[in-house]
């Protein structure tokens, strides 16, 4: 993966104000849009990074969202203003990944099977195909 778009420390200091802190509870993890076989290996790998049993009372919220072929990170608590209104405050980081390859197995550079790679030159002429 591509660490495509991420706030230095100047830029995030908005998200260092008070209570905005994450708490200790396991986040509830949303995958957006990992639709492809490729997708859904993505979407598998990404789901193992956090706990299978969300505490729902801490109200946080992890979201990788696919678009285009570049998946948005962010992180959220959900608010409740009301009994119909619900609002969102982001509790930080976020970033923006680009798949270069996904590789079977464990990580071996030299000798390792990969499953997909990413061909710049030959995937990027057709803007309306996409892989993830």
């Amino acid at each position: 993966m591509k660490l495509g778009q991420y706030p230095s420390n100047s830029n995030s200091y908005c998200l260092q104000r008070k209570g905005k802190d994450p708490t200790e509870h396991k986040p509830e993890v949303i995958l957006n849009n990992f639709t492809t076989r490729l997708g859904h290996s993505i979407g598998r790998m990404f789901a193992s990074l956090f706990p299978h049993d969300p505490h729902f009372v801490g109200r946080q919220v992890a979201t990788f969202h696919n678009q285009r072929d570049y998946i948005f990170f962010r992180y959220h608590r959900y608010l409740f203003k009301s009994e119909k209104k619900v609002g969102i405050q982001e509790l930080g980081p976020r970033f923006t990944l680009k798949l270069r390859s996904l590789q079977k197995g464990t990580f071996d550079s030299k000798y390792g099977e990969y499953e997909w790679v990413h061909k710049r030159h030959e995937m990027d002429t057709n803007r309306r195909k996409f892989h993830l």
